[in-house]
Parts: structure tokens; sequence; C-alpha cells
């Protein structure tokens, strides 16, 4: 008993400096994309354009992942945990060069587009070193009854981000840095806790020594074992359904600021502070619904998945015909909870559909989804530019018909009904938004 105890306090500091990595890092994503419509419009990068900023970045992400999760493997966890959170550290303090760059109109707008592509696009190749490392750190120092939890109380890390970054955001609208500003404190705070990462936290092995965990074959998506998990019959139908869902929620959520700047009518900077406010109350429906509801009601996810799509379905008309603001928030916000009850019960269901050997395989094809859906946002906005309520009522359509395809039976066949297993994947709901491209 004196061991365990000893063990979880030994535990305490790793896992409250990986809290705060992942903390860091979803404040600085959310708050980031809380901004991005307004520096489209000051900047005159088309709409459609600003939301492609995030797509190669989302590809070098889904691409990636598997590799440093093998080089942690090969190297250690602390050094990929590192690697990944300088590459977001650089990353934001490149991307906030160049949006002061443009904002100062030293280069035309197409330019500062290509130049943010890139820059943004460090973050999906280096920075996605940090996720895999960092759940491979978790699993080192836990054992199979405490990691559930483990995991949980990590991607609760990401839910207190994606709330608190778009708030922080307008703090940082400086008159010397502007738009730019809110991406020089998050890459300033990336940087303080790459520190507190290099001095607190002790490596969970060194490689070479005899206690190098097991290596893992890990291919791309599309190759070697990863490729016969995305045609398995079980995990497959699984997959469309949260591509479309989370492609769903990443085309609401990036079309709300420009819905946001064109139903008031103000100028962009003045239009900030609305927007943060309507993407902070969507991510309060969404923690209430992960932190909240789903372990209030005990969903399993058969629920989860019809309520989910269910309730974003409601949320895009809501929003797709708001008479002003409020309406669009409230729209919002609704989505927002019905995204946060779909996306964890399409995960738990992939997860509950397949025998342990395969859940690690399921697990990257989740996180390759979850980057991969940001590829198609700028065809919504697009869409958007052309009818405004547009891409909203296609979010609708594609939902209504998620929840016709949920109602299948043979869709949630493989499914586990029992109790034990239904708890398991509810502690765990969480895990997947904990990319974030």
């Amino acid at each position: 008993m004196t061991g365990e105890t000893s063990q979880v306090r030994d535990n305490r500091t790793p896992f409250a400096i990986l809290f705060g990595v992942s903390v860091a890092t979803a404040m600085g994503n959310t708050g980031m994309l809380s901004v991005l419509p307004a520096i489209g419009r000051q900047i005159g990068i088309p709409d459609a354009m600003v939301a492609a900023i995030f797509s190669l970045s989302a590809v070098l992400w889904a691409i990636t992942s598997p590799l440093w999760a093998r080089q942690s493997d090969l190297r250690g966890r602390k050094p990929l945990i590192m690697l990944g959170l300088s590459g977001f550290c650089v990353s934001m303090l490149l991307c906030a060069l160049v949006v002061s760059a443009g904002l100062r109109h030293l280069a035309p707008p197409m330019v500062i587009f290509v130049l943010f592509l890139l820059c943004r696009a460090l973050f999906g190749g280096v920075g996605s070193a940090a996720n895999p490392a960092t759940q491979a750190y978790m699993a080192d120092r836990t054992s199979r009854e405490e990691r559930t939890q483990t995991m949980a109380t990590l991607a609760g890390a990401f839910g207190l981000g994606t709330v608190v970054g778009p708030l922080l955001a307008p703090l940082f609208v400086l008159p010397v840095v502007g738009l730019a500003g809110p991406m020089f404190a998050f890459a300033a705070i990336a940087a303080i806790m790459l520190v507190v990462v290099k001095r607190g936290l002790p490596e969970t092995f060194m490689p070479g020594r005899g206690d190098t965990p097991p290596r893992r074959k890990l291919g791309l998506p599309w190759r070697g074992e990863s490729a016969a998990l995305w045609r398995d019959p079980r995990l497959k139908p699984f997959l469309v359904y949260g591509f479309l869902v989370a492609s769903c929620q990443t085309a609401q959520t990036q079309t709300l600021g420009f819905l946001i700047i064109d139903k008031l009518g103000l100028p962009p900077v003045k239009a900030q502070g609305f927007i943060t406010l309507a993407m902070a109350a969507g991510a309060v429906a969404g923690l209430l619904a992960q932190w909240g509801l789903i372990r209030m009601f005990r969903m399993g996810p058969r629920e989860l998945m019809r309520w989910g799509v269910a309730a974003a379905a409601l949320g895009n008309v809501v929003v797709a015909f708001a008479p002003d603001y409020a309406a669009v928030a409230i729209g919002y916000a609704i989505a927002s909870l019905g995204y946060g009850f779909a996306r964890p019960g399409f995960t738990a269901g992939a997860s509950l559909s397949l025998p342990a050997k395969d859940q690690a395989g399921a697990a990257g094809a989740i996180a390759a989804i979850n980057g991969l859906n940001v590829v198609v946002a700028p065809l919504f906005v697009l869409l958007y530019e052309k009818i405004g309520w547009g891409p909203f009522v296609l979010n609708a359509l594609i939902l209504v018909a998620m929840l016709a395809y949920a109602l299948r039976q043979a869709v949630l066949r493989s499914v586990s009904q029992t109790a034990p297993e239904r708890e398991a994947a509810i502690a765990g709901l969480e895990r997947s938004d904990e990319g974030g491209v």
C-alpha cells in the first residue's frame, strides 16, 4: 500500500506538467482560431483561404503522428514532448510575425497567406510529436486500472484550453501588435512550458538500457497494418460517421467568425469580442456534455451518436436562420453540445468494436480522422460566401443523415453493452479531441 501511495505521489508532478502542456496547446490553437476571421478581413485574404490555413497542417498531423509515436519508443518520451512543444512555440511565433507583416501591408495578401500556411504547417509536422509521446508517457506511469481515468483527465485539459483560449485572445489584442498579439502571447506561454518540461519532467525510461517498451510497428494510415483496420467492417462505419461529424463541427466553427462579423456589421477588430463570447459558449457547452451530462445519464455510444447529431443538426438550423447575434450564439452552443456527445460516442463505439490487440491501430485511425476533416472546411466557407445560410443547412442535412445512419442496428451491432465496458468507455470519451490542428 505504501508503495502504491508513493507511486501516486511521484506521478502528481509529471501529470500536472503534462496537464499544463495540454492546456497551453489547446489555448493557443483555439485562441488563434478565434481571431483568424478578423485577421483575414483586415489583411484582405479571402474567407475560404483563411479557413485553408489549417489544411496543410491537418494533413501533416495525420501523416506524422504515427511516425512520432514510433520515435518516442526509440528515443524516449520527454525528448519528443519537448520537440512537439518547441514546434508549437516556433510555429505560433512565426505565424505572429507573418500576421504582423500582413497587418502592416508589408507584402501582398496572397504572399501573407502562403507564409501563414507554411508557418502553421510546422505545427502539424513537428508539433504533432507531443501528442503520442504524452499519451505514451502517461501509459508508462500508470496501471491498466488507472490509465483510462488518467487519459480522461488529460483530455479534460484540452477541453479547458478550448474555453480559456478564446477568452484570453482579446486581452492580447494590444495597440502595438494588434491581432497578432494573441499569437505572440501563446508562443510565450509555450516557451515557459518548454522550460518547465525540461526542468521538471522526469523521463519514464532510458532507451538502450533494457527498459525500452516493446517496439510497435506503426505505419501510415493508408499502409501496413493500419490500412487493414480502415477496411475492417467493424470499425469502418464508425470512421465514416466520425469523419462526417468532425467535418461538420470544423466547418461550423471556422465559418462562425465570418457570420458574426457580417451579422453585426462591425469592423473585424470590434467584432472580435462577440466572436470570442460565442466560441466560449460553445466550448462550455461541449464541456458540459463531456464532463457532466454523459456521466450523469450514463450514456453509451448508441445514445451519444443519436442524441449528438440530433442536437448538432438543430443547432445548425438555428444558426442558419438566426435573426441576430444572440440567436447565432445560442445555436452554436446547441450544436457544440451535440458535437460533445457525438464525437466521444463514435470514439467509444469504435474502441468497443475491436479487441484489445487492435486498440492502438484504432486510436491511430481516429487521430487521422480528427486531423483530416479540417481539409474540407474551406469548401464550407466558400459556400458561405455564395449563400450565407448554405453551409449550416448543408451541415444539418449531413447530420440528419448521420442520425439515420446511427439508428441502424448493424452499425452498432459489434458494440458491447455490458456495464463495465460502458463505464470504461465513458471515462475515456474525451480522447477524441486530443489533437487539435
